[in-house]
């Protein structure tokens, strides 16, 4: 968190926001309490837009295997489908949990895995253009999915690490 407080000090500084100097970099409230205190919403509003999100992500991706075999716009689809549906929950929960949530030492790799394989997929269909490692990238992003998804579930990736050994232990 002290490394979102300095960044958000120097985006301050860069968009010309004056900066108490005396304070340095010791903030009263973090970035993620001010980004959280703007976000307040009713029970009602997290719920509609947690469905929205939700639903709209959902359909992307369902959407997306309309497109399955021009892999670039299926990989925008996809993509575009998970980072709605990962957004939906901080909805339910507040963007402050949420980065928490994903940042925790417990699921940080996962988190960081499934971040860069969405880039990674992004950058693959808009600019290289090429089917082929757009659909690797893809495969790397529902695999990361997947991985992500089961770190908030107790003991399931070690459960699916050990199934996983035990079908592919194969001795010549």
């Amino acid at each position: 968190m002290e490394k979102m407080n300095k960044a958000y000090e120097k985006m301050k500084m860069l968009v010309g926001m004056e900066v108490d100097e005396e304070q340095g970099t010791a903030v009263e409230d973090s970035f993620m309490d001010d980004f959280n205190r703007n976000c307040s919403l009713s029970t009602t509003q997290r719920l509609y837009g947690f469905t929205i999100c939700f639903v709209a992500g959902l359909a992307c991706t369902l959407l997306s295997m309309l497109v399955f075999f021009n892999p670039i716009k299926f990989g925008i689809t996809f993509t575009f489908g998970n980072m709605l549906s990962l957004g939906s929950t901080a909805f339910l929960i507040g963007p402050k949990r949420q980065v928490t949530m994903m940042l925790d030492p417990v699921r940080i790799y996962a988190t960081a895995m499934f971040l860069s394989s969405i880039i990674i997929a992004l950058f693959c269909a808009l600019y290289v253009h090429n089917k082929l490692l757009t659909l690797l990238a893809i495969l790397l992003e529902f695999g990361a999915l997947i991985w992500y998804s089961l770190s908030y579930i107790p003991f399931a990736r070690s459960m699916v690490s050990k199934i996983m050994t035990a079908c592919f232990d194969t001795e010549f």
